[in-house]
């Protein structure tokens, strides 16, 4: 056995080791690291992103505002009462094989937030029929502390997931919840790409590692060996990184971590998006240097669990080459 071949030495940690096995033992190290040093920070590692619900006095606050203003009640209401949005894809390159390639698309669940809430989308996504599920992130409530609850409702979700999903990290999440994950089926993309086949045509999939609060993302390792011509999709935690993907030469891009901007003014007009990008890019569909984005506006809350004029969604994506 050559040396690149050896199995790497057994770290005293069990999960470092399954960590190490799944993602190296180099990267596996250096994303414990990160992510211990900085999960609880209000700043991210760049000093730019911001962690409100890492502030012991926001949940609270925003909470009696709401109750003042007589909007909590209403908005929580509204929280677990998730939409089913149909988005389509035209797609002039894509392969036969996949003309009405159905795509299930959940992200920000933060599953622990509310069993009311996950029971809804639950309920939502059982009856629906799709090709395949991805998941873009944020599936526990809080940015640090124990994973315990967040995977428990995971494992109810999944059970209600027909077929192979794919999933990407988001801020919210740790990556001591990899190994749980893919226990239980879903498929993790840690900077990755994966081919997916139709009849005899391949498309591509990948996925970057949260790219907002501890920037780890690689799109140049998730993208190498795609082949050149390739329709290819990404999936990213957050749409900050539309620029990057574009010039890498991605096809698709789907995101959530907005929330569509959970509070928002009538007229679905939120008063902060979270993530450096464009308001254009904070919800929907959008496209941008010929690369087709959709920005979910979630199926979970954050911080408060409340909505108000931007409902929860799950979303179903249809790739097409349009009208024959």
């Amino acid at each position: 056995m050559t040396a690149s071949a050896m199995p790497p030495e057994q770290p005293d940690d069990p999960l470092e080791y399954r960590l190490s096995l799944r993602l190296g033992p180099t990267h596996a190290r250096q994303r414990l690291k990160i992510e211990q040093n900085t999960e609880a920070n209000v700043f991210g590692r760049d000093r730019k992103s911001f962690h409100i619900e890492n502030l012991a006095s926001a949940p609270g606050f925003i909470r009696t505002c709401l109750k003042l203003a007589g909007l909590f009640h209403r908005g929580q209401e509204n929280a677990r009462r998730p939409n089913l949005i149909h988005n389509e894809f035209r797609i002039d390159s894509l392969p036969q094989s996949f003309e009405g390639y159905r795509i299930l698309h959940l992200t920000d669940l933060h599953v622990d937030m509310d069993n009311a809430n996950l029971e809804a989308v639950i309920a939502k996504i059982k009856p629906l029929e799709y090709d395949l599920c991805v998941m873009t992130g944020d599936y526990r409530s809080l940015t640090w502390g124990p994973i315990d609850d967040a995977m428990a409702g995971l494992g109810r979700l999944r059970q209600a997931i027909k077929g192979q999903t794919y999933a990407v990290l988001g801020n919210h999440d740790s990556v001591r919840m990899v190994p749980g994950l893919e226990d239980m089926g879903f498929k993790l993309l840690m900077n990755e790409h994966v081919p997916l086949q139709r009849g005899d045509d391949t498309i591509y999939l990948a996925g970057v590692d949260d790219a907002h609060f501890y920037k780890v993302h690689n799109l140049h390792q998730a993208a190498d060996g795609i082949p050149a011509g390739s329709l290819s999709l990404l999936l990213s935690h957050t749409p900050e990184i539309w620029r990057e993907a574009s010039y890498a030469g991605f096809d698709l891009f789907l995101c959530g971590h907005t929330h569509g901007g959970q509070i928002c003014l009538p007229g679905g007009i939120p008063l902060t998006l979270e993530g450096d990008c464009p308001r254009a890019l904070g919800r929907g569909h959008w496209q941008v240097n010929g690369m087709q984005g959709y920005t979910s506006a979630g199926s979970g809350t954050s911080v408060v669990n409340v909505r108000l004029n931007c409902p929860p969604e799950v979303t179903l994506h249809t790739l097409t080459r349009g009208p024959a």
